[in-house]
């Protein structure tokens, strides 16, 4: 049956697909059926994985680089107290800057190479990371705090072997939910210049009213995304075997 459900999902969304191409008459350069977009892809199978993986790396690079900073920025936050009076006002403004308009500031100061996707892929998973590990760190069960300090274990005893385990579960959200945005702002970075990425091919198909290469890509994108969601989930429920799973 787990087998079974995404099969039905995936078939049933095809069908409803197919089901709007007849019912509108859409023509193929404004909405392509199924059929057009698989033989496109089959047509432009080697450009799509090779671009698939530049835009996998990006988004796994940033990946890595945010939970790094994110996991880093929230002990910072929850370990000094005067230092978070400073930080986490900061933290919460810069959120009210769209990632999206510093895209080409980013490729600006980085060029169009791979550093300026890594950094704003970077710059979307930092946050949730953080606020999520921060929150766990926070609300850690203070009886167990209480009496690991009654037992004179060091603050930095109780970081290691209470709060942070306290926070995983936490972490793990963050993480799942860092995840799923990364591949916007790989795709955004491609967007806004690159020499290779699926973002940087749906551009040019759609300069070249390719619309059936359009969806090609973006269709490559979701099974990316999705299967990157998935391994990252399972790697999470297996680290964290004493989290029910409801």
């Amino acid at each position: 049956m787990t087998v079974l459900r995404p099969i039905v999902v995936v078939f049933g969304l095809l069908l409803l697909w197919q089901s709007i191409v007849w019912l509108t008459g859409a023509p193929p350069y404004i909405l392509p059926a199924p059929e057009r977009v698989v033989a496109a892809w089959w047509r432009v199978s080697s450009s799509l994985l090779s671009n698939a993986g530049t835009t996998l790396l990006e988004i796994v690079l940033g990946i890595a680089i945010g939970a790094l900073l994110g996991i880093a920025s929230a002990l910072t936050l929850s370990s000094f107290r005067r230092l978070r009076l400073w930080l986490l006002p900061v933290l919460v403004a810069s959120q009210a800057v769209p990632v999206f308009a510093l895209a080409p500031l980013l490729v600006l100061w980085l060029g169009y190479g791979l550093a300026s996707k890594v950094a704003m892929a970077t710059l979307i998973i930092y946050f949730p990371v953080t606020v999520s590990f921060f929150d766990g760190l926070r609300r850690t069960d203070p009886a167990w705090i209480d009496l690991a300090r009654s037992m004179d274990a060091s603050p930095w005893a109780i970081l290691r072997h209470i709060r942070i385990p306290a926070a995983l579960p936490a972490l793990a959200s963050g993480l799942r939910v860092a995840v799923a945005v990364a591949p916007i702002g790989a795709v955004v970075g491609e967007w806004v210049g690159a020499s290779a990425g699926l973002g940087y091919m749906m551009l040019h198909a759609n300069g070249r009213m390719q619309t059936d290469v359009m969806f090609a890509a973006l269709l490559t994108l979701a099974v990316l995304s999705v299967a990157l969601y998935f391994a990252t989930d399972i790697v999470l429920k297996r680290l964290l075997t004493w989290q029910p799973d409801r």
